[in-house]
């Protein structure tokens, strides 16, 4: 059997439910434009959706054969911490899925209150026999990231200062700030365009907004009015040509995403909310 390399494993059991979470329905309308392809100002935004003591859990399945099998859990938790956010994302295999793929992957943000910019991002990942450690402290104001980066905390070998020329963010606080944007003026199959700063990179992302779903079934809490999203996956060593990444969030004030359907080149990844606790606002999307 062909066991899931670390760079797939990152994207799919951290990567592809962050960036779920930042797709939301409602909040500060961006301006119109009739262009397929939606800009917007990343630099600051108001906080509307959520809030310190929130907490969602997933549970990521692994499609084998035609078998969704239970792998591992992913646990996203906002803290508030006077003028920032502690954001953190924890992501882990079960005991009976480590004989295949063992992960073990943390992320942590401290994002300002007032622009929802990261501050500090710590990332430290074990999967499998591979392992890194990235710390990166952001200079919003003068464009500068500071990396530290090495195979653990205790062993950086690698310290780089990195150069932008606008402000920018993590994979975390992406996530949160875009859930406070609006797709309510949006058409179906417009996209918007996202960026993040990862492994000494900005990686750009296109996001198709596919408009309602109402009484979408979520496996195990049941159904809700929903949105759909489908960012756009590159063809590689993760996906195949023409595959697509499908996601639904709660149609209401949270915008909890509900449900990530993945496939990969070696199968296909499902993440499904299991818990929910600390939200803002009631969710009344929920039937």
């Amino acid at each position: 059997m062909k066991a899931i390399k670390p760079k797939i494993t990152l994207l799919l059991l951290s990567t592809s439910l962050l960036i779920s979470l930042s797709f939301s329905p409602f909040l500060p309308t961006p301006p119109q434009t009739d262009a397929e392809t939606i800009r917007y100002n990343s630099c600051s935004i108001e906080n509307n959706s959520f809030r310190g003591g929130e907490k969602l859990v997933y549970k990521i399945y692994y499609n084998m054969n035609f078998v969704w099998i239970p792998a591992g859990e992913v646990v996203f938790t906002v803290e508030d911490k006077g003028d920032v956010f502690r954001l953190s994302a924890n992501g882990k295999t079960y005991p009976s899925y480590e004989w295949f793929f063992k992960v073990d992957d943390k992320y942590e943000c401290y994002v300002d209150k007032s622009t929802l910019l990261p501050r500090l991002s710590i990332r430290d990942v074990h999967e499998g026999n591979y392992t890194v450690f990235d710390q990166m402290t952001f200079d919003q104001e003068n464009y500068i990231i500071q990396s530290d980066r090495g195979p653990s905390r205790t062993d950086i070998r690698q310290r780089n200062t990195y150069e932008l020329d606008r402000c920018i963010h993590d994979i975390l606080s992406i996530l949160y700030y875009m859930r406070n944007l609006d797709f309510a003026s949006y058409r179906n199959g417009q996209k918007l365009a996202i960026e993040i700063f990862m492994d000494g990179e900005a990686w750009p992302l296109n996001v198709q907004f596919l408009g309602k779903r109402p009484n979408k079934k979520i496996h195990g809490l049941g159904r809700f009015d929903a949105i759909h999203f489908r960012p756009e996956t590159i063809a590689g060593e993760v996906f195949d040509e023409g595959a697509h990444m499908n996601i639904w969030v709660s149609d209401d004030a949270n915008k909890v995403p509900l449900m990530i359907e993945s496939p990969v080149s070696v199968g296909s990844i499902k993440a499904v909310l299991k818990t929910y606790k600390g939200l803002r606002y009631p969710l009344t999307s929920k039937k």
